[in-house]
């Protein structure tokens, strides 16, 4: 019983952060934040995105801890988590070049 409980919790837990790397917004939101900190309205300049769409989005990433924020006077400023998830889209990068860009165009 335990098992099943804790594979339930972890399966949940996939879910939660997977689904939050495969929105199409969220990850734009955090692949312009690869490079820069940038605060809501720079996010919408550089997306074309609503701003409450930003900040809704932003919440999760945080919640996640897939973003950070920290506030410079007036400003919220939301950076990419350096030391796990700008890794992490490095190696998604690296294994998209090897094994995926070749897919795009042809049905998988």
């Amino acid at each position: 019983m335990m098992l099943i409980s804790y594979m339930k919790h972890s399966l949940e837990t996939y879910n939660l952060f997977f689904g939050s790397l495969s929105n199409p917004n969220r990850l734009k939101i955090l692949n312009v934040l690869r490079n820069k900190n940038l605060n809501v309205g720079e996010i919408c300049n550089y997306t074309k995105f609503e701003q409450t769409m930003v900040s809704h989005n932003l919440k999760r990433l945080e919640r996640c801890g897939m973003v950070f924020s920290e506030q410079k006077g007036k400003q919220r400023y939301y950076s990419l988590n350096k030391k796990t998830i700008k890794p992490l889209m490095k190696l998604i990068d690296e294994h998209m070049g090897i094994y995926c860009v070749h897919l795009i165009g042809r049905k998988i």
